[in-house]
């Protein structure tokens, strides 16, 4: 069974995004507090935050943290979360049965923030709350000084604005599940009042208004095309949320999980370029994918706590090499699309449905779906390529007729890097891919990387937290004329990285540079 790839430098889909390798805190389960944060944990520094998992943060490459929600923004009173961290109110919070101290709030996330190098994306509550505290909470984090809010930060130990330029008007507004939920034509005018409000005080601020929640929401599309009609003109990005889990017995599903989600983001473009072009409009809307990840949903009723609980376990899932291959292929989709998608989030960061893990006792660990989301970030850089994929392919439930293989290629010409990410749904035997080099002379195959596993329900855990990680290939590479040929382990995770003659030319931000020894 074999399969080929073609790309060309001269056919483009758009820059390698950096927003795109975003992630998600929120006050859920044991992200925050026994996550990020835990002031007893050996590694905590000054403001209770854990030094090993910032290291985790670090190396996974995250470029945006949206904050502090999620299905928590939407009853959340901000102004709870500032000023002397002992005068702070103990909550109930409803949408996890959970208690909140509000021990961590906008202050302590933006310096952990500053720490782990990563932009704040800020969600406001438009579910119990509006214009008015949407405005409170601008001129408290941004403004920088002069006034009762921003002077109340500086009293607070922030003397400099946190300067947030991406903000999300409210969350999942869709859903029956959340607080405050609305209709399309109720959020949408909220949505618009407040954008236009905000924009008073900043211009230059970048807002997303809530999509669907996912693709099978009742009011899919409907909902996009009634919001953005009332907000078009006042908005940059529409959000769109995607969650998959394996259900028993259709793991072949399962792997294509990604169809879903390109046929989702395609449609919420057709939509907002639909209403664009009714409004007779030349601006572009963009989306944000500010939730994704594999998500055991079914499995959520039995770990949400029965008592109101601080911190409690809900959603800790133990992500095994399926999970992993899954959530590589997500991140193809979102790179495919990086003409459209210009940010996206995966949820969450730690603990909580999370690529990290961290016990009380002990040191941080990764999850399977750690290392695919790491090296995207580190590896896809530059511009990425349209591709042509021919592959055999076979029959799923849930999405119909898909390949056995799915990739991305993209291209820095400046420091000489091609990367092919691509991942095999193939369950039973090896799938060998011939990629045409024929565009790109002088460029070698650097590292082919793999990540699988005999076993496709393996998981790394505290007592074995390297069972499942990336492992060289690269002998297992033979060139044959313009084609270079590569064997795809079933069910897996594929990195190839390419080195050829760099122009010098600086293109979709930083660069990463290796002199390794190359395959001939």
């Amino acid at each position: 069974m074999h399969a080929t790839l073609t790309a060309h430098p001269g056919f483009t889909v758009g820059p390698v995004r950096r927003r795109i390798f975003g992630s998600f805190v929120e006050h859920f389960g044991r992200c925050v507090y026994g996550g990020i944060h835990q002031p007893d944990h050996p590694t905590a520094d000054e403001d209770g935050f854990r030094a090993d998992v910032l290291a985790l943060v670090r190396e996974l490459g995250v470029t945006t943290v949206r904050y502090p929600g999620g299905n928590f923004v939407s009853g959340y009173r901000w102004e709870d979360g500032v000023g002397p961290v002992d005068q702070r109110p103990v909550r109930l919070d409803g949408s996890w049965r959970s208690i909140e101290t509000n021990q961590v709030g906008l202050g302590e996330f933006s310096r952990w923030a500053a720490r782990a190098g990563v932009e704040t994306m800020l969600a406001v509550n438009l579910g119990t709350r509006g214009v008015p505290e949407a405005l409170d909470l601008l001129e408290y984090a941004n403004h920088p000084g002069g006034t009762r809010l921003s002077d109340l930060r500086v009293a607070h130990g922030a003397p400099e604005p946190y300067g947030i330029r991406m903000w999300c008007l409210g969350n999942e507004m869709d859903g029956p599940w959340q607080t405050g939920h609305k209709t399309a034509t109720e959020y949408g005018r909220l949505a618009a009042e407040t954008a236009r409000a905000m924009r008073m005080l900043d211009p230059g601020l970048e807002l997303v208004a809530c999509g669907s929640s996912h693709s099978q929401m009742p009011t899919f599309g409907g909902w996009e095309s009634t919001v953005l009609a009332e907000t078009y003109d006042l908005v940059d990005h529409v959000s769109a949320h995607a969650y998959y889990e394996h259900r028993p017995g259709d793991l072949g599903g399962f792997l294509a999980s990604a169809v879903d989600l390109d046929r989702m983001i395609e449609a919420v473009v057709a939509t907002a370029d639909a209403v664009g072009a009714r409004l007779r409009s030349r601006k572009r809307i963009m989306v944000s994918v500010d939730e994704w990840n594999v998500w055991y949903q079914s499995r959520l009723p039995d770990c949400l706590p029965a008592d109101w609980t601080r911190a409690p376990r809900i959603s800790e899932d133990a992500y095994t090499v399926a999970d992993a291959v899954v959530v590589g292929n997500l991140l193809i989709s979102l790179l495919r699309h990086s003409d459209r998608v210009a940010a996206a989030c995966q949820a969450q960061l730690v603990n909580t449905i999370a690529p990290i893990r961290a016990e009380p006792d002990g040191p941080a660990w990764r999850q399977t779906i750690f290392h695919p989301f790491a090296q995207a970030a580190r590896y896809a850089r530059g511009t990425v390529l349209r591709t042509e994929l021919t592959a055999p392919t076979y029959d799923t439930e849930p999405h119909g007729s898909v390949p056995v293989l799915d990739a991305v290629v993209t291209h820095d010409p400046g420091a000489g890097a091609l990367t092919v990410l691509a991942v095999c749904r193939e369950q039973s035997r090896p799938v060998r891919l011939d990629l045409d080099l024929a565009a790109f002379p002088g460029y070698e195959l650097l590292e082919h990387s793999v990540l699988a596993d005999s076993e496709t329900g393996a998981a790394n855990t505290r007592d074995d937290p390297d069972r499942v990680r990336p492992r060289s290939a690269t002998g297992s590479a033979r060139r044959e004329g313009s084609a270079l040929s590569v064997l795809l382990p079933p069910v897996s995770w594929n990195v190839l990285r390419l080195t050829g003659p760099a122009t010098g030319d600086r293109v979709g931000g930083d660069q990463v540079h290796d002199r390794e020894e190359v395959i001939r």
